[in-house]
């Protein structure tokens, strides 16, 4: 019986099985392998994140170093001098678990008219994205300070770039009724960026495992009592700024600055 269905489904171009129950077998058939392959698309996506997270922090474990470092930022420009301040507890420490690489923390007080302004620089390579949630509404509130407002603002620096900025305001209560107004601003590969939407997706929260110095994101943060005080601080100091960080070739201006003050220094020496 076997025998003679064989020889007639040959004999008729048609198959020994029922229609169906090949239609079955094949869809059955195609529906596991569609998901199987789902199935090892998400197992490796998953193991992928995960051996990225674990070995990533390995790999950038040594800070990535600027040409210059921020400590060589001048004490001196124009009428201002400057000294070093000490870092808050709170902010360290939040630095040194999201990979800032470099940073500076100075008080310049203008000789001329008397006006202070603190300066902080911070620059973060290893990893740029962490620099999110590190922002004046965030670490300011967190050392005690009362959030008023935040404006988006702009200056013009003395070599006549126009810097976009926000501008925020605190306040300490009673019985201190300290002010601060805060200029701040960001560097992101070289531009500059009043916010962090430029680091803050997927791509922004990477680890920098090139090791490459030209992608990072930079904070700068000018404040004083007066605003006009932080904003002339800004004024004459921001294009210097500028120069110790890369720009968006990768250049750091800074280090013909220092060789030319070097120069400078070693002509005064030898007169």
């Amino acid at each position: 019986m076997r025998l003679n269905l064989l020889t007639y489904a040959a004999k008729h171009n048609c198959s020994a099985f029922p229609p169906n129950r090949l239609y079955s077998v094949h869809t059955a058939t195609g529906k596991t392998f569609a998901w199987f392959v789902w199935f090892l698309a998400v197992f490796l996506l998953i193991s992928a994140g995960t051996a990225y997270r674990v070995l990533a922090p390995l790999v950038v474990d040594a800070p990535i170093t600027l040409p210059i470092r921020l400590s060589a930022f001048p004490a001196e420009i124009s009428d201002w001098v400057g000294k070093e301040l000490p870092i808050p507890a709170i902010t360290k420490e939040y630095m040194e678990k999201n990979f800032a690489d470099d940073f500076t923390n100075r008080r310049y007080i203008n000789t001329t008219t008397k006006a202070w302004a603190d300066v902080y620089i911070v620059y973060c390579a290893s990893r740029p994205g962490g620099m999110l949630g590190h922002q004046p509404e965030v670490c300011y509130v967190g050392q005690g300070w009362v959030h008023e407002i935040t404006k988006p603002s702009h200056f013009t620096s003395g070599a006549g770039r126009q810097i976009p900025c926000l501008v925020h305001r605190f306040h300490k209560p009673a019985p201190q009724y300290d002010e601060i107004v805060v200029l701040n601003f960001y560097l992101v590969n070289g531009r500059v960026a009043t916010d962090q939407s430029g680091f803050s997706g997927v791509w922004g929260r990477r680890f920098n495992l090139t090791r490459n110095a030209a992608r990072y994101v930079a904070q700068v943060q000018i404040s004083s009592v007066l605003e006009i005080s932080a904003r002339t601080a800004a004024i004459d100091m921001t294009d210097l700024i500028l120069t110790f960080l890369p720009d968006e070739n990768g250049d750091v201006e800074a280090v013909e600055y220092i060789k030319a003050e070097s120069k400078v220094r070693q002509t005064v020496k030898i007169e």
